[in-house]
């Protein structure tokens, strides 16, 4: 094992991981991407047009997607 990833081994108990979005607010965060992905899927099934693909499409997608997982992780569903 190379000494510098040994070093990190034991100097990682010391340095805990802290996530972006909190445990507490993953519910709220999944439900507001899910909101607006739905949201934004509404608007781009009204108008579809190749020019609304990226200004609607794109985003809702990401947002269901993202959504989705931050859902999972709320409820206790890790992926």
């Amino acid at each position: 094992m190379d000494s510098s990833l040994l070093e990190v081994w034991q100097t990682a108990p010391g340095s805990p991981f802290l996530p972006t979005v909190g445990k507490g607010s993953q519910f709220l965060v999944g439900f507001v991407l899910l909101l607006l992905g739905l949201s934004l899927t509404g608007a781009f099934a009204l108008n579809r047009s190749l020019f609304n693909l990226p200004l609607y499409g794109v985003p809702a997608s990401l947002a269901i997607a993202f959504g989705t997982v931050y859902m999972f992780c709320a409820v206790g569903v890790y992926v």
